[in-house]
């Protein structure tokens, strides 16, 4: 473990109490409105909970997969809605810029995942394409002008958690529209507020009541 086991117990029972005392009461109003308060969403982020995973480099709390695990058995003893608010930034939506980003974005966005000041989305599945995901159709095409830095992205995606409380999206697009299978896909951090990005109405669903996806 990176932490000796006291204070790691602390961690595990300062969670604990917050499930107890703020999420489990909280349960009904989720259900009947289909979202969380923000003022918990806040707690959360006050009590580091959205840089599980992140290194202390970055001001995350750098949990071996044990220590995690061991933390979201307490925080599920809850509504599910409650992880998934910092399930998607904890996991695909910061690691994939932990273990492939540059330098730069690493020092940009890892801080501010970390401390929930950002929060991110993982934009992979599409209407007809999900389960088998190296079949997605949106493309990015590299601009043709004398810089050629940028891409043109066109495409849908469908059920994406988070989207609608999202700041930056990893996104999945086609790059090489010649290779059909996964080799032609590339993984680009999209800021929410980019030209061009609408969001649709929140899926209803039968059951996972809180957990937003578009």
């Amino acid at each position: 473990m990176i932490r000796d086991p006291e204070t790691f117990e602390a961690l595990l029972d300062s969670v604990r109490r917050f499930v107890r005392d703020r999420l489990v009461p909280a349960e009904n109003q989720v259900a009947q409105t289909d979202e969380i308060p923000e003022s918990i969403v806040q707690e959360m982020r006050e009590m580091g909970l959205f840089g599980l995973t992140i290194p202390e480099a970055y001001g995350g709390l750098e949990l071996t997969m044990e220590e995690e695990s061991r933390l979201l058995f307490e925080l599920c003893k809850t509504s599910p809605a409650f992880r998934s608010v910092i399930g998607t930034t904890v996991g695909i939506g910061s690691q994939g810029i932990l273990m492939d980003g540059t330098d730069e974005q690493k020092a940009y966005y890892l801080p501010k995942l970390a401390t929930g000041e950002l929060s991110a989305s993982f934009a992979l599945t599409e209407p007809d394409a999900g389960s088998d995901a190296a079949s997605l159709r949106t493309t990015a095409i590299r601009g043709t002008d004398s810089e050629g830095d940028h891409y043109i992205v066109n495409g849908t995606k469908r059920y994406i958690t988070n989207a609608p409380h999202s700041k930056i999206f990893t996104l999945m697009a086609r790059t090489n529209p010649a290779d059909k299978g996964a080799g032609g896909v590339s993984a680009f951090i999209v800021d929410a507020k980019t030209p061009g990005i609408s969001l649709g109405k929140n899926d209803q669903k039968m059951g996972q009541k809180g957990r937003a996806h578009l």
